[in-house]
């Protein structure tokens, strides 16, 4: 039932601290197999993610929170929906697996986060990893690649929606007072549409990025 696969989720940037309030949540149906009557059971696993305290997620095929209601979220769900979701700490991951494995849907749930706080998890909630996927790191010229805090922030997006340019530019903003750090977190979140993109994280990164500048041009 819990696994770590889909790549697009195993790459994001930050320090041990800041990763360890970021765990991504996706439901899975296998094509020819479970892919039937999945509304029932998307709607089982938004009722968990709600109590949960989930703070974001969405289905792809319509949109995240952070754009559209819950309802109209249920409202589009059809057999080919794949919810995705954050959770912001591992009481969160456990509790969620809990719920899921007493629902007992029948659909692939995966987690993805910092293994040996997501194999904790997955401990505490008495289910056993199907499987395993690792990255690796990021291999090449990683001299052309933006500096690490702008990465903390882009690889919350696994399909690279959010552009390195668009968060300096919300920096900016904050630094300049033209928008608070939250406001900020929740317009970046609104370009990933999968759910999987942690705005209150994004938030604590630019509120620091943009005291470092501030800090920096005071000298």
């Amino acid at each position: 039932m819990a696994g770590f696969r889909m790549t697009h989720s195993l790459h994001r940037s930050g320090s041990r601290e800041s990763l360890k309030k970021d765990f991504v949540w996706l439901m899975y149906q296998t094509k020819g197999v479970n892919d039937k009557n999945i509304k029932p059971k998307a709607l089982e696993y938004i009722s968990a993610a709600e109590e949960c305290g989930c703070v974001n997620f969405g289905d792809v095929k319509s949109g995240s929170i952070l754009e559209y209601s819950v309802e109209e979220i249920k409202k589009h769900i059809t057999d080919k929906s794949r919810l995705r979701g954050v959770l912001d700490s591992r009481e969160k991951v456990t509790k969620f697996l809990r719920m899921i494995k007493e629902k007992d849907l029948g659909l692939s749930l995966v987690i993805s986060g910092l293994l040996d706080e997501v194999l904790a998890a997955c401990k505490e909630a008495g289910v056993k990893p199907h499987t395993i996927n690792f990255s690796l790191g990021v291999w090449g010229k990683k001299e052309l690649l933006p500096p690490e805090e702008i990465l903390s922030v882009t690889t919350m997006c696994g399909h690279h929606m959010i552009s390195p340019g668009i968060v300096k530019k919300h920096v900016e903003m904050v630094k300049n007072r033209q928008e608070t750090a939250e406001e900020a977190g929740k317009a970046l979140g609104r370009l990933c549409p999968c759910g999987i993109f942690n705005h209150i994280r994004a938030a604590e990164l630019i509120a620091e990025m943009a005291a470092s500048e501030i800090k920096a041009a005071q000298g």
